[in-house]
């Protein structure tokens, strides 16, 4: 997105204060779900030895530490810093925009559920679509943070969930 069009967004949002609620509630409850979900599904593999158990706690765990370096290296500028404006999503925070964590761990855990439960895996893909375009439009990441919060999500799942 350029300057332009996230000033006509932020319009947009400020003149229809229920789609302004709108998007802060279903970041919040995209949000809550999935970090919902991923717990359900360790207590369920953990309760019934599931031999999975550990690689679906361990996968998710090991690259969101690689991906929180990785961002504090990079430290790259949100949105609202660089053309200073006000979010439609409250933050506060400065840099560590890219990738995406929230899009990361959505991607990563669906993959989880795919090993687990393919339907859940598919839903789950699509609330980080979903989340991915809320975060954009909400004006704290930029399509590239979360495209490649996703892209990560997804090689990691399928190297940590498949391969191995």
């Amino acid at each position: 997105m350029t300057r332009e069009s996230y000033e006509k967004c932020m319009r947009l949002f400020e003149t229809h204060h229920g789609l302004r609620r709108a998007l802060i509630l279903t970041d919040r409850l995209l949000t809550a779900a999935v970090f919902l979900a991923y717990p359900a599904l360790l207590a369920a593999l953990f309760f019934t030895r599931d031999t999975r158990f550990l690689r679906c706690l361990l996968v998710p765990a090991v690259t969101f530490l690689a991906v929180s370096a990785l961002r504090k290296w990079i430290n790259a500028e949100r949105p609202y810093e660089k053309w200073d404006f006000r979010p439609i999503l409250h933050k506060e925070k400065h840099g560590e925009s890219f990738p995406s964590r929230h899009v990361f761990s959505v991607f990563v855990i669906a993959l989880a559920f795919y090993r687990v439960w393919t339907p859940a895996g598919i839903l789950l893909t699509a609330v980080g679509v979903l989340l991915g375009t809320v975060r954009v439009v909400g004006g704290v990441h930029f399509p590239r943070d979360v495209l490649v919060g996703a892209a990560i999500g997804v090689a990691a799942g399928a190297v940590g969930f498949f391969l191995f």
